[in-house]
């Protein structure tokens, strides 16, 4: 199946429910993948552009159905809390050599350190899991963990300017662990989670589960593109790799997606939207950046490697980036076009400028055009 850039674009805008037709938080299709958190809130965002109105306070957190968690490549994502047991077995390392990469090392300095990869990994888990019975900072967990854990296993730290556990064991071991994340806290805090289960390999229902999420919400996309995403290495991650696939040349390349949606991408149509969406909205996710924003120098802009603007889509394109500024309560939202744009769509955007100012809790909102 061939299929225009354009099809794809306006495929994934429906998918990810980005037309509004969700009337509750839990409905929404991104969160079978998880929405990245991060400062200034994206997962509010997120949910802001997909629900028909205004997202309610504190849906996420101790007790919520919803939960923050350290989960794809380390960083914060909200999931589903019924979900997270599957998630950790989805996410457990599916090698040695995995393994090692989740937890940003080498071969040589795991050699030199005398512990497997899953040893290590092993371990992070058994000493988080130890550490943190009650709400704890990062700070102190770190401490904790870096006393439990053997003395090969530490990481000299030029800003701390000592020796700890490091970053990335931590983040790949917490969900494992039976940990979650106190949401709005900086420095993160931690938190044991009542009835997690510690997985002990990978599952593969559960990994399959976590492509075919990205398949139906990203695709059509590559094995490359899937591995990525999930933080894994690609030689241990094809041996899970459905079978029920549709092949689709997207501008000359093969890509793969779900059988049971294939039709649903064959007759894609652009929809008359305008949305503003934060810089870690799940539609900005996807691995081919390239297909989402053709233009090199606005891939530059969309995606630098600090500060990340919101994008402003239009009929499902990105036609152009934002950046809020606070003072008091009033917001702010400098919004650049990366070109002409007609009068209705500047009407749109004042529209959902004031659903930013919603969740955000600001009092007033003004739109500069860059």
């Amino acid at each position: 199946m061939k299929v225009t850039r354009q099809q794809v674009l306006a495929y994934r805008t429906r998918a990810q429910g980005l037309l509004r037709e969700a009337g509750k938080v839990g409905e929404l299709a991104v969160l079978d993948l998880g929405i990245q958190e991060a400062m200034g809130h994206p997962a509010a965002a997120a949910f802001d552009a997909r629900l028909a109105s205004s997202p309610p306070e504190d849906v996420f957190g101790p007790d919520k159905p919803l939960a923050l968690v350290w989960s794809l490549r380390g960083a914060p994502h909200v999931h589903r809390r019924r979900e997270l047991n599957a998630l950790a077995k989805a996410l457990y390392p599916m090698s040695e050599a995995d393994a090692i990469a989740r937890l940003n090392e080498t071969g040589p300095s795991v050699a030199k350190a005398g512990l497997k990869g899953l040893e290590q990994y092993e371990l992070a888990i058994d000493a988080m899991a130890a550490v943190v019975t009650k709400p704890t900072a990062k700070g102190a967990a770190s401490t904790a963990v870096t006393k439990k854990q053997p003395t090969q296993m530490g990481r000299d730290c030029r800003p701390c300017k000592a020796r700890h556990v490091s970053d990335s064991a931590m983040r790949t071991s917490a969900l494992a662990a039976g940990l979650e994340l106190q949401p709005g806290t900086a420095p993160p805090v931690l938190m044991p989670r009542s009835g997690s289960i510690r997985p002990d390999q990978p599952d593969k229902a559960a990994v399959q589960k976590l492509i075919d999420a990205y398949l139906r919400l990203l695709g059509p996309a590559t094995p490359r593109d899937v591995a990525d995403y999930l933080g894994a290495r690609r030689a241990d991650f094809e041996q899970f790799w459905p079978d029920k696939l549709t092949e689709v040349d997207v501008a000359g390349g093969t890509a793969f997606i779900p059988a049971s949606v294939a039709d649903d991408l064959a007759h894609a149509k652009p929809v008359e939207m305008v949305r503003l969406v934060g810089g870690f909205d799940p539609f900005l996710q996807a691995r081919d950046r390239e297909l989402i924003v053709p233009d090199k120098a606005a891939q530059k802009a969309l995606w630098p490697v600090l500060g990340r603007p919101g994008a402003l889509l239009v009929d499902g394109d990105v036609a152009g980036l934002w950046r809020p500024k606070t003072s008091g309560k009033k917001l702010t939202l400098a919004v650049e076009a990366f070109g002409s744009l007609p009068a209705s769509v500047w009407v749109q955007v004042e529209a959902e400028a004031e659903r930013v100012a919603a969740y955000r809790g600001a009092t007033s909102v003004s739109v500069s055009r860059v």
